[in-house]
């Protein structure tokens, strides 16, 4: 492994930065533009459960413009506006296909969905948000063909590897299931994402860390780690507020040294592409770090990094 400032992704940051990836694949920055293509999910429909998972409120982390009665094209171009307003300009972009379960449907209207998103002016390629049990061969295969041109990623919610806790927020589906997914997906020649939430009832800080040896054998390009916050409107919040006791919110400090200790464990190929969740506070039911932003805490997660001379992968056991 390599020594303090001296790391292995071709920048010295002491983690394997999203930013940084996309830079170094396509020269410049990549923006994400958010989609909410109408989808839905089996938990929701019946088809393996009621009621969604347990902590889930789209309207939480859905941006103003995605909106299901508009068409994907009128969404793209309201997102770079969006964007032209708050961040500055970018000439590439990845649609992203967000809200719920966004291959869980018949494979010709998902082709209608992905084309339509590729024939945006500056798309270059899909990141696909769905769960381990809405994908098949066929699936699969398309979404290959498509990578033969486009960047294109396939993002699984995980948000735990015990079945546990998976059986406890009503996610129905298990981690086994996961796994099959992730492994097939990379087996078609696709990218792989993967989203874990920290600090998900039922589990101990041990369990969690635990989990960096785990997904560290996965062949994961992406991944997202989320802090749990209790969204208002949800079973979770009905949950939370009827026994607080159930639950091990991370204050921000012993956020920040878990997500150290945790990327220390962690594959060092893996592309880290958040460290946290950002919800508005309005629909937040439990307690808040302040009004800190995601890319400051990524500050202190940096500075913590250095003051204890360590980096992603530094504890990695292969």
């Amino acid at each position: 492994m390599k020594s303090d400032n001296n790391y292995i992704w071709g920048h010295n940051r002491r983690f394997n930065s999203y930013a940084e990836y996309f830079r170094l694949q396509f020269g410049e920055r990549v923006q994400k533009l958010s989609i909410d293509a109408g989808s839905t999910c089996p938990n929701r429909d019946g088809t393996v459960g009621m009621g969604g998972c347990t902590y889930c409120n789209n309207d939480a982390f859905n941006p103003s413009y995605c909106l299901p009665a508009k068409t994907i094209t009128q969404q793209l171009a309201e997102g770079v506006e969006f964007h032209l307003r708050r961040y500055r300009r970018a000439n590439n972009y990845l649609a992203y296909f967000q809200t719920y379960s966004n291959t869980y449907s018949h494979i010709d209207s998902l082709k209608k969905q992905y084309n339509e998103a590729l024939a945006f002016p500056g798309v270059i390629g899909l990141v696909i948000g769905t769960r381990p049990d809405c994908i098949d061969d066929e699936k699969l295969l398309y979404l290959k063909k498509l990578s033969e041109k486009h960047y294109i990623i396939v993002e699984y919610g995980i948000e735990s590897c015990y079945n546990k806790t998976l059986e406890i927020i009503n996610r129905g589906h298990t981690f086994e299931q996961s796994v099959t997914a992730i492994e097939k997906t990379v087996a078609h020649g696709v990218k792989c994402g993967a989203h874990i939430i920290f600090g998900l009832p039922g589990e101990s800080r041990e369990e969690m860390l635990a989990q960096a040896d785990i997904l560290s054998k996965l062949p994961i390009n992406n991944i997202k780690f989320h802090q749990l916050q209790i969204i208002k409107d949800t079973a979770m919040e009905q949950d939370y507020l009827q026994n607080p006791a159930l639950f091990d919110l991370f204050s921000l400090e012993e956020y920040v040294d878990f997500v150290v200790r945790f990327i220390e464990k962690l594959n060092p190929a893996m592309v880290i592409e958040r460290f946290t969740g950002e919800v508005p506070p309005r629909f937040l039911a439990s307690p808040v770090w302040g009004l800190l932003r995601n890319d400051q805490i990524v500050v202190m997660i940096e500075k913590e990094l250095e003051k204890r001379n360590t980096w992603q992968g530094k504890a990695f056991l292969k």
